[in-house]
């Protein structure tokens, strides 16, 4: 399908990008100071001394933080996440492995398109990210002994091997063989995918008085529609606007307290359908793209490539808002 078609919100725009990249471009816009990083949270509080409505982080190293509002970013495994009842995310029953390919002189030969491989049992892409550097990555469902897939043996160099000689058998191309054969060692990592029950988001406290949650924290999903990250970057959106129209609001100290709750509250309201949407769509699409079920491949080759196709493109094609 052609990148360059319309959406309804304008042209699409494809772009894969380095997470350090990324993470680096939105770190230079804070103060100085502003990050505390090897601060992972173990347990919440409320701060019962001063102001029960303010919460008592303890961290791992022992320090804590009092905080008049706590937004979880804190991932998968988000301890806010917990706090605030929302279910454990499931696993999806497939592994995902991926690398970068570095071609120090140039000349990786591939357009600057997205590469999909799909069906025999596996679902594999390649993206140019430069003239010099190519992301690849590779899902796949185990056996139930995980003794003949690699499985077992998570390490870089095994999935190396594993995800080659799965691609030889399906014969891909040379070029792609190649860029993952350039990959180094270091680059080459395995992880279950999971997910959280859309199902359970409908009805899930995404907030609850000063507390709320963004990001993988609260809708951590399939890698399918590679929208992890924008999900999470157009929650950031929402939130600053809510947040932002609440504290520009004024008013007496009090009745602040009560905006920002109301805030947080319209917040979840706005990204819970959405968030929903994504983890759907995301896990469909690996699930058809992936089977080498001879009944599913003959739907998806025949009946969905297009939807499937069209799906990629339709779900970033989405208008959050302005700030």
């Amino acid at each position: 399908m052609d990148l360059r078609v319309k959406g309804k919100l304008g042209p699409h725009e494809v772009r894969c990008v380095h997470r350090n990249v990324l993470l680096q471009a939105l770190e230079e816009e804070l103060p100085a100071g502003t990050i505390r990083y090897s601060s992972k949270i173990v347990s919440i509080d409320h701060d019962e001394l001063h102001d029960g409505n303010a919460k008592i982080l303890h961290l791992a190293d022992g320090t804590t933080l009092r905080a008049k509002v706590l937004i979880g970013c804190d991932g998968i495994n988000s301890v806010v996440a917990k706090w605030l009842g929302l279910a454990k995310p499931s696993d999806s029953g497939r592994l995902a492995t991926r690398g970068l390919a570095h071609y120090p002189d140039g000349g990786h030969g591939f357009e600057p398109k997205i590469l999909q491989l799909v069906g025999e049992g596996f679902r594999a892409g390649v993206v140019p990210t430069s003239d010099t550097d190519v992301y690849w990555f590779f899902t796949w469902s185990p056996s139930p002994d995980g003794a003949k897939d690699g499985a077992v043996d998570r390490s870089p160099a095994a999935m190396k091997q594993f995800v080659l000689a799965t691609m030889r058998g399906a014969q891909v191309s040379a070029q792609v063989l190649e860029a993952v054969e350039r990959s180094e060692m270091s680059d080459v990592l395995a992880a279950p995918l999971r997910y959280r029950s859309p199902l359970s988001l409908l009805f899930a406290s995404i907030s609850k008085g000063n507390v709320c949650v963004a990001g993988d924290a609260l809708h951590p999903t399939t890698p399918d529609l590679a929208q992890g990250a924008c999900t999470a970057l157009e929650d950031a959106v929402v939130l600053a606007r809510c947040l932002g129209d609440a504290i520009v609001a004024g008013g007496v100290a009090g009745a602040e307290e009560e905006r920002i709750e109301a805030a947080l509250r319209s917040y979840a309201g706005i990204r819970r359908w959405r968030s929903a949407q994504v983890i759907a769509a995301s896990y469909v699409v690996g699930f058809f793209q992936e089977s080498d079920h001879a009944v599913v491949s003959f739907v998806r080759d025949k009946l969905l490539s297009g939807v499937l196709a069209r799906t990629l493109l339709m779900m970033p094609d989405y208008d959050c808002g302005k700030l």
